[in-house]
């Protein structure tokens, strides 16, 4: 799959293999999770990592705009909202080691459009692998034109991060290894940590882009839950996430989290909060699994 087609400039970070059309607004498409994959490995050497689904969503969407809907390659698009769910064992490792091949069945659920143009779309997604059920998901999100983005960002288009001021928390408290990879930074207050974003990171930041984007959020969100829990190992089985502004570079993020609640199944369900300039930009609520037997 050519990497422009869903906004990545690294081929190795391309995840979807191909598309079909089925029927009407319908599509089928193959992706490949690595178990090895640079950013987002293996969780507890047991599961493929749950956010690859949600970067094959935001592929996915981002290919059908451009192929399906015939949005251009010069406009903008904005996440406004996406969701995923997965069941543990159809995210459960492959023995011996491969990687799992995965079939996004996905429908056009809402499109409108503006002077005769794509402005805004959405698909539900149901994802299968051999067969059987990994997990559902969402997107919604507008495309703009490259005049109408200038119009909005103002002189914030082309904005660019730089390296992180502040000091991250420790890397085991949030499932990585290295600093390098956490994306939050040490209390600045009982129960808020800032965002900590590293325009260098060759995943997180693939291209260049001028506002923090919903990838990193989600995964901002998901560190916060584990730390917020105590359990580094869990695995991240929900995700809904709303994006109500642009997270700009330049003005502090403040995360912070809600008292976990725990569900009939046995899930940890936490709101995880995104503050710029005492303002919500976005929210993630999120489920994880812990204490799981491998």
């Amino acid at each position: 799959m050519p990497r422009s087609l869903v906004h990545r400039a690294a081929v190795s970070e391309v995840l979807v293999t191909g598309w079909r059309s089925t029927e009407g607004t319908s599509y089928r498409l193959g992706a490949q999770w690595s178990r090895g994959h640079g950013y987002y490995g293996a969780v507890a050497d047991t599961w493929h990592d749950p956010m690859l689904f949600a970067e094959s969503i935001r592929q996915s969407c981002l290919l059908l705009a451009h192929e399906a809907l015939h949005v251009p390659m010069t406009h903008q698009f904005l996440t406004t909202r996406t969701s995923f769910q997965v069941d543990e064992a159809g995210v459960r490792l492959s023995r011996p080691g491969r990687p799992a091949h995965v079939v996004l069945d996905m429908s056009l659920a809402e499109v409108k459009l503006r002077a005769g143009n794509v402005s805004s779309y959405g698909y539900d997604v149901v994802a299968l692998r051999d067969g059987e059920r990994v997990g559902v998901g969402h997107l919604k999100g507008q495309c703009v034109s490259p005049a109408v983005y200038e119009r909005l960002r103002g002189d914030r288009v082309g904005a660019r991060a730089s390296r992180p001021a502040v000091q991250s928390v420790d890397p085991r408290l949030v499932g990585r290894d290295c600093e390098f990879d956490v994306v939050l930074g040490t209390s600045v207050a009982d129960g808020v940590l800032p965002l900590r974003i590293d325009p260098e990171h060759p995943v997180l930041f693939d291209h260049p882009v001028d506002h923090v984007s919903g990838m990193v959020l989600m995964e901002a969100a998901r560190q916060m839950a584990l730390l917020a829990l105590r359990a580094p190992q869990a695995l991240l089985v929900a995700c809904e996430a709303n994006f109500r502004r642009y997270v700009e570079f330049h003005v502090p993020c403040l995360v912070t989290a809600d008292a976990s609640e725990r569900d009939s199944a046995g899930r940890s369900w936490l709101t995880i909060h995104f503050h710029q300039s005492g303002t919500e930009v976005g929210s993630c609520r999120v489920a994880l699994v812990t204490g799981t037997e491998n």
